[in-house]
């Protein structure tokens, strides 16, 4: 997926030294004074029609001068939008264009600036990754939804779990696992039956799914500190792939999942309209 827009890569500027702004000779984001946007779109038709709009409307700034970055597209896109724009620092304000809108605030052209200047701020803590294959090679990754480890075969997979170097579980026969963000608990873990967190709480959940040794077993809440490793039991004859935030690393051994406190997403949301009370509404529905 290509994004359309004004982005030049992840390149740290002096933008960092002020929260995501910059001093600019007579532009700032203070009332009455146009704020600094970059846009980005997915490929969609309806997040390109979009991005025409806005930017003849706001202008297109390029990423490492702007204030604040707008994404349009749907959940997809805004996490490929986080992952990449992460060493900007800059908060990212997504528009939903796209088929699924979680991460999203509804899409409208006029009065972007009074939202964005009114928008609540999230700060996320990705997960961090690091997988091992068959064949020894290794992979990190970030995830800010969830990290998976699920079969690739026809045979049900065999896990052993260990969390902060201590096995908790010496087999686990399952479909897969997954351990997810408070963010991401609306997302995959939900469908598998797992809980959602609260946004603001110091936990990751540890999902099962189809468990069928332990029988039924749906997982554990586990502090936000904690490691959690996966070691691959007959992983010739069962294989299993890892996966972070949809990408794909194959006949993985062993995975291993942290919290990153040192990279942190911050996302805008219309006020009433956050992550709180997205994650709240979910259960009632």
């Amino acid at each position: 997926m290509t994004p359309i827009g004004n982005f030049s890569g992840p390149v740290r500027t002096a933008a960092l030294e002020f929260g995501g702004m910059r001093p600019h000779d007579g532009v700032d984001s203070r009332k009455g004074l146009s704020m600094r946007i970059s846009f980005r779109a997915s490929p969609s038709p309806a997040a390109l029609v979009a991005y025409t709009a806005l930017s003849a409307c706001y202008g297109d700034e390029q990423a490492t001068r702007a204030e604040i970055i707008v994404a349009l597209g749907g959940d997809g896109f805004m996490l490929q939008t986080l992952h990449e724009t992460q060493s900007l620092g800059l908060p990212v304000y997504g528009m939903n264009c796209g088929t699924i809108g979680f991460l999203m605030n509804g899409y409208a052209v006029e009065g972007l600036e009074e939202r964005l200047r009114a928008a609540e701020e999230t700060v996320i803590n990705p997960l961090a990754m690091h997988a091992v294959t068959v064949s020894g090679r290794e992979y990190h990754a970030l995830a800010i939804n969830e990290v998976s480890i699920l079969r690739a075969g026809p045979q049900a997979a065999k896990l052993r779990i260990t969390v902060d170097g201590r096995e908790r579980m010496p087999e686990l026969v399952c479909d897969g696992a997954l351990v997810c963000t408070p963010a991401g608990s609306t997302a995959y873990n939900y469908s598998a039956h797992g809980p959602i967190l609260p946004i603001d709480s110091d936990v990751l959940a540890l999902t099962a799914m189809a468990a069928f040794r332990p029988r039924r077993w749906r997982g554990a809440l586990l502090p936000k500190t904690a490691v959690v490793r996966f070691d691959v039991l007959e992983a010739a004859k069962r294989p299993v792939q890892a996966d972070a935030d949809s990408r794909s690393f194959g006949d993985v051994t062993s995975v291993e999942i942290r919290s990153e406190p040192a990279i942190r997403h911050r996302i805008l949301f219309d006020p009433g309209h956050g992550l709180e009370e997205r994650l709240m509404y979910e259960q009632f529905t």
